[in-house]
């Protein structure tokens, strides 16, 4: 299996380990990654409030790039971020012609063209979808039978395109942390909002978020993502969080592939769990680490 790789911005600064470990646990998979030459910003969220063309444009140029590539069709992206801004993307020149026509015309100054041939998936996608179950077992080193985990989707991976998984009940990392092994936490918050950007512009709104989500996942060893922003927020805000509710509510926070990383028993340079702020000693030894 081979995918053009799609990093972004969050993946070379706040999220590191996630970069690392996706790249990692992929290769101990036999999956290759072929990194998009030249990427550039996805856009985020600010690329909207200045221009809704340009919002479009910046993930369209990615997606162009990719196109001159001819023997990989699916582009692989961690960052649920990045990955809803492609995908919008790809999902508007299919229903909107005409906005073909003004990305072109704005590529055409850098001699690109997009037609839409790129097909954008998510990492929890290609890992749910394209990875035999079995080969993950088989893999397995280390046993961590003794770890409960919460498994978290957040909204951008899956709203508003449910390509691989239903939104408001999503099971899709599920099998993924049974076949490393582990315990899934039963919840219901899995699709619930972390509070996003509102930890910084509606701090009071973000942390009673990030409150619910951490209470609902006491009795789990940790907290399992794909999201940066997520991570971040539900790794960050845990002492405000205990303030708020007056309670201590303490839990690792981790992204998917470390997860898997451990199981298959890579070394730390692969993880990174030296990374994670949350990732306290008390995890690290239930985990043997």
């Amino acid at each position: 299996m081979k995918y053009l790789y799609y990093p972004g911005c969050s993946l070379e600064g706040s999220a590191q380990e996630y970069n690392i470990s996706t790249k990692a646990v992929l290769k101990a998979l036999g999956v290759d990654l072929l990194e998009l030459s030249d990427w550039t910003c996805c856009g985020a969220s600010a690329a909207a409030a200045v221009s809704p063309l340009l919002a479009l444009a910046l993930p369209a140029r990615n997606l162009a790039i990719a196109e001159t590539i001819a023997d990989v069709s699916d582009m692989l992206v961690p960052c649920s971020a990045c990955y809803l801004n492609l995908k919008k993307v790809e999902e508007t020149i299919r229903r909107e012609p005409g906005v073909l026509v003004k990305l072109n015309a704005a590529l055409e100054t850098e001699n690109l063209k997009l037609s839409g041939r790129i097909r954008v998936r998510h990492l929890l996608d290609v890992l749910s979808r394209d990875i035999d179950l079995n080969r993950i077992r088989s893999l397995a080193t280390k046993p961590l039978s003794m770890l409960r985990i919460a498994p978290y989707y957040g909204c951008q991976c899956l709203r508003p395109y449910p390509v691989f998984d239903n939104p408001e009940r999503p099971v899709s990392m599920n099998p993924l942390i049974e076949a490393a092994g582990a315990r899934v936490h039963p919840w219901a918050m899995g699709g619930i909002c972390c509070g996003a950007s509102n930890l910084n512009t509606h701090p009071t709104v973000g942390i009673s978020l990030v409150t619910a989500l951490l209470k609902e996942a006491q009795g789990a060893d940790a907290i399992v993502t794909v999201c940066p922003m997520c991570q971040l927020n539900l790794e960050g805000y845990q002492n405000k969080a205990a303030d708020a509710c007056n309670e201590a509510i303490q839990i690792a926070v981790l992204y998917l592939p470390q997860l898997l990383g451990i199981a298959l028993g890579l070394p730390n340079t692969d993880i990174r769990l030296d990374l994670n702020l949350s990732a306290n000693t008390a995890f690290r030894k239930k985990c043997e680490i």
